[in-house]
């Protein structure tokens, strides 16, 4: 499992960074607003540990920019020093899963994170995820890096079949199988969709997660080094 922790408070983030990774998370972490939106957008974690008062942007307005304008669902657990009733509701509103009062136990936030876990990873199943692409296969919604893209049916049907395999090479025939059973039209059409996906999911991006394994078919990862 993979958490992100924002927390701007230099002793709190090393004792939470050591705990995590104690009990085998693995943790990225930023100490101010700007910074861990960069991350929650660029990478992808099953959770993120967020605290409210932040350097650059507070907690509320990131976890609002995160539900609202990125449409990231990510589970988010708020930190915070303030008990009050309004401060609780407006984390919850502006989209946080939970919330914990500092200062608390290492183990109660992990205890947390645990349940969260478990909560979510139903509906998380169908969401598909490689690298900052996301695909929710309930509402048909495709973005990468927060940023929502548009694909024709025949281009989802596609981009499903890749994201299940990832990173696994998928042989042509599989593909052209998945799009047209056994009506498949000429040889130039499933190549002709490649390139639209392509179009779609790398060009407007820095690297590219699509690949062509040459004679075999297609693959859908983050490479290091892309073939």
């Amino acid at each position: 499992m993979r958490i992100l922790v924002i927390e701007d408070n230099r002793d709190i983030l090393a004792n939470i960074l050591d705990y995590l990774e104690l009990k085998g998370f693995t943790v990225d972490c930023a100490q101010d607003g700007l910074s861990g939106m960069h991350l929650a957008l660029t990478q992808t974690y099953d959770l993120i540990v967020l605290d409210i008062m932040l350097p650059g942007m507070d907690g509320y307005q990131l976890c609002q920019k995160l539900r609202q304008e990125a449409g990231n669902n990510t589970p988010i657990i708020m930190l915070t020093a303030r008990d009050a009733l309004d401060d609780r509701l407006k984390g919850l509103q502006a989209g946080a899963d939970d919330y914990l009062v500092k200062p608390f136990a290492l183990s109660e936030l992990v205890a947390r994170i645990q349940a969260i876990l478990r909560r979510s990873s139903g509906a998380n199943k169908r969401v598909l995820e490689v690298a900052d692409l996301h695909y929710n296969l309930e509402t048909l919604e495709v973005s990468r890096a927060g940023q929502l893209l548009k694909l024709n049916p025949i281009g989802l049907k596609l981009l499903a079949v890749l994201m299940q395999r990832s990173p696994a090479v998928v042989r042509r025939e599989t593909l052209e199988e998945a799009l047209w059973g056994d009506d498949i039209p000429d040889s130039d059409s499933l190549r002709s969709h490649i390139h639209q996906l392509r179009q779609s999911i790398d060009k407007p991006f820095a690297t590219s997660l699509l690949h062509t394994v040459h004679g075999v078919g297609f693959r859908l990862a983050e490479l290091k080094h892309e073939q």
